[in-house]
């Protein structure tokens, strides 16, 4: 089958095949790849061969066999609807993929994107909050985005009433990168009445999204939508929630997949408040009192725009294969999650973990919030 386009290898649309494929999510498709060693290997592999893979049931093998020429065309036709939208796709195998999100065992196989998107950003900061956002809440946005210009973290949210919005429009008053997670397709904003911000996010960062062009907004699609936001962020941001919403989820996911949460505690009388005070209370969120303050908390380090004078410590001659294999996954990736180093140089965790320590005590790695680890640099003088 010819592609529709040079962008996409014959891969990338398989994966996409595979999305299509009746009782297959994300988790069972990486299994699938990872057991046949290709979205191809999987689209041509027979019965006996599937039933030997774990987790993989007779309904699935069954469906596969029966939907696969289907779900190739249905690929095909998604991804000339994509590029006529102007937008483009991304599958959890391409080096572009965010690695912050691959590290999280359920994130999407494939996202659609509409803008310009510079997945391995220094920083990122998701901001989540209640759609009956207060002026306490609006007011403590403005003056963190004021005080966190110098550290310049893009800005991530769900382009939701309230809080979210508030986010996404101060934030592009200031002049941050902003990305939008969207619960339909790139194509249905959600609310319309946002269509004008998401212009601007698309003009200044992107929309991002699992779902497929023509995609309504089910209920179901935002709580998947906000383990996208966890996934992507360093930190996440809680201004105001209730007792029970999507800024709970999102919390509740930051930590499950070990990110770190912080909550904007509020008046005990108000209802917007309540969720945020019971983050704190519960040790799911630390106190962010002030951008600064959240600031230090990451171990951010100021951007002077002086990088002619930053200096890589030197690398000894004498490391070993595996130190050089670490510092070179670094200098390709940037700043990365332990649990990506140890996928990626299949390097047991439990000696990377005393490399990485010893690699920082050598100065040539610094450790970050988050179980996060990147190269060292120095100032020249």
């Amino acid at each position: 089958m010819d592609t529709p386009t040079d962008q996409y290898s014959e891969e990338a649309i398989d994966i996409l095949a595979l999305t299509y494929i009746s009782g297959l999510g994300d988790i069972l498709i990486k299994q699938l790849i990872s057991y046949c060693g290709s979205a191809a290997e999987v689209m041509k592999a027979r019965k006996s061969q599937l039933e030997k893979i774990p987790g993989i049931g007779q309904f699935v093998i069954q469906n596969l066999e029966a939907e696969k020429k289907q779900a190739k065309l249905f690929a095909v036709a998604e991804i000339k609807k994509l590029e006529n939208f102007g937008g483009e796709m991304f599958t959890y195998l391409d080096r572009s993929y965010s690695s912050r999100l691959k590290a999280i065992p359920d994130s999407p196989c494939v996202l659609f994107g509409k803008g310009r998107f510079k997945f391995e950003h220094p920083r990122t900061l998701a901001i989540v909050g209640t759609r009956q956002a207060t002026s306490y809440g609006k007011e403590a946005i403005s003056q963190f985005l004021e005080d966190l210009k110098p550290y310049n973290p893009l800005i991530i949210s769900g382009l939701a009433y309230g809080i979210d919005v508030a986010a996404h429009k101060l934030s592009l008053q200031m002049g941050y990168e902003n990305w939008a997670i969207m619960a339909t397709g790139i194509d249905s904003v959600y609310p319309a009445t946002h269509k004008s911000v998401a212009d601007q996010i698309s003009g200044n960062g992107g929309l991002l999204t699992e779902n497929k062009i023509g995609t309504k907004p089910d209920a179901p699609r935002f709580p998947a939508r906000n383990r996208i936001i966890a996934g992507l962020a360093d930190a996440i941001w809680v201004v105001e929630a209730i007792e029970k919403g999507g800024a709970q989820i999102t919390a509740r996911l930051g930590n499950d997949y070990f990110k770190d949460v912080f909550a904007l505690p509020g008046n005990i009388g108000q209802k917007a408040s309540i969720g945020c005070n019971m983050l704190i209370q519960k040790n799911m969120a630390g106190i962010a009192t002030s951008g600064a303050q959240l600031a230090e908390s990451m171990g951010w380090e100021l951007d002077d725009g002086n990088f002619a004078e930053r200096k890589v410590p030197v690398r000894p001659a004498d490391l070993n294969p595996e130190d050089n294999q670490i510092l070179d996954l670094m200098e390709q990736m940037g700043d990365i999650q332990m649990d990506e180093i140890a996928w990626r140089t299949q390097i047991p965790i439990n000696e990377l973990a005393g490399k990485l320590l010893s690699l920082e005590f050598m100065g040539l790695v610094k450790s970050m919030p988050g179980k996060k680890f990147g190269k060292a640099t120095a100032r020249g003088k």
